[in-house]
């Protein structure tokens, strides 16, 4: 066997093999970047939508909950349900709510006296006041610092104090009193990063000389399509106008209300930060950051003891 000279055992690789070599490890590399990065994107797309799916179901399951244990009497003239959109919509100047509905009516909560079972503080009662509101601050400190989000609250008032205070009322909003300034308090925390609230009532109509009943959806809203408040009283409902040209004013009046639609839309970690530092200089400009950076969820009560 020729044995190899020393000037062949010490060749080494080419400047040619170690820039072909160099190619194909950059182009491994890059796609290998380009794949994890997506991979990246898409664990954080599908965490921020886990994240806000849990904070919506957490809202609209306790809203549901109140709103299927809903009291409301006939044949008086007080006050059952107070909802109105409210005028001075949360959020920074660069984002702010689309809609945030003002929510106060009587329910038999099953936590109406939470922690204070079989106490002296348990009187007995069953039906409590409730309100619902979105706000813009800081969950824990109460109060506009730099971690305010979007966050939706909820006070129950006990039994007691409902009895004494708030039934028989022709008032809602005024009966709350010192109770309305106390909803956003931090105790009444319910979740976070929901930017819109919207209610839909859908009441049942009854055709004057006619058998026909028409089911004619009630938006809270700001729109032109939409009505500013709407109230349940035990003479019937309180609205300034009919959504729809199928029903006049007075047949929309004399209806029941056969369903709540809540509808949220919940906005990601990285839609509310984003929300402190830009501006949109465009409606479409923040339709599309919304489409990315937001989730809407929304389910149907049905109140049929309405």
């Amino acid at each position: 066997m020729k044995a190899l000279s020393r000037q062949q055992l010490r060749r080494g690789f080419t400047i040619l093999e170690l820039l072909v070599a160099m190619a194909i490890t950059t182009i491994i590399v890059t796609v290998l970047v380009g794949v994890t990065s997506v991979a990246i994107d898409a664990w954080t797309r599908s965490r921020s939508e886990v994240r806000a799916a849990r904070q919506a179901k957490a809202a609209v399951d306790t809203l549901a909950k109140d709103f299927e244990a809903m009291v409301s009497r006939k044949g008086n003239s007080f006050q059952w349900l107070y909802a109105k959109t409210e005028t001075d919509l949360p959020g920074p100047n660069s984002l702010k709510s689309s809609n945030a509905a003002d929510l106060i009516f009587f329910t038999a909560a099953t936590d109406r006296y939470e922690g204070k079972i079989n106490t002296v503080d348990d009187k007995g009662g069953d039906v409590s006041g409730v309100s619902w509101r979105l706000g813009y601050q800081d969950p824990l400190a109460g109060t506009n610092t730099n971690y305010s989000t979007f966050a939706l609250y909820r006070l129950l008032v006990n039994p007691d104090e409902t009895f004494n205070t708030l039934l028989g009322k022709t008032n809602l909003k005024t009966a709350f009193g010192a109770n309305s300034a106390k909803v956003t308090d931090v105790g009444n925390f319910v979740c976070e990063n929901i930017y819109q609230f919207t209610l839909t009532f859908n009441v049942e109509v009854q055709k004057t000389n006619s058998t026909t009943r028409i089911l004619v959806p009630v938006t809270l809203g700001t729109s032109s399509s939409q009505l500013k408040q709407f109230e349940v009283f035990g003479t019937g409902l309180v609205v300034a106008s009919t959504p729809s040209s199928a029903v006049t004013l007075d047949e929309l009046k004399a209806g029941r209300i056969a369903s709540a639609q809540i509808s949220l839309t919940v906005l990601t970690d990285f839609g509310v930060n984003q929300a402190k530092v830009r501006t949109f200089k465009s409606d479409a400009e923040l339709a599309k950051f919304m489409s990315a950076n937001s989730f809407q969820y929304s389910k149907v009560v049905e109140l049929p003891g309405l």
